[in-house]
């Protein structure tokens, strides 16, 4: 990976989620403690409808009509919630991403580390 290579850009999203904030005057609400826990309930969500499911079955949980919505909602609610949490602590996310998967790369060597 370049050191210039720009895997992800937040800027336009953590903007609209800062003005969806606003016009409800919910930045009052948007702690990173309250962020932190809404991201982990959002989470729970999404694992809920993996519950039960076999192996297969959960791999095809965005594509199947009974879960296809839920999915796709589940995972955009756990996206917005961390990158406005990383919003409001001041994190790059890019940096931050950018360096976990070099630590990564470094911590699980591909030679060794496959299969």
């Amino acid at each position: 990976m370049k050191a210039d290579t720009r895997l992800i850009d937040t800027a336009a999203l953590e903007r609209a989620l800062q003005a969806f904030a606003d016009a409800r005057d919910w930045n009052q609400f948007h702690s990173p403690k309250n962020l932190a826990m809404a991201l982990t309930g959002e989470v729970g969500e999404l694992v809920e409808i993996f519950q039960w499911l076999t192996e297969e079955e959960s791999r095809k949980v965005a594509s199947a009509p009974a879960t296809a919505r839920a999915v796709r909602d589940e995972l955009a609610d756990v996206l917005l919630y961390l990158v406005r949490l990383s919003s409001v602590l001041g994190v790059d996310m890019n940096e931050a991403v950018t360096h976990k998967i070099r630590a990564n790369a470094v911590k699980y060597p591909a030679p060794d580390s496959a299969g």
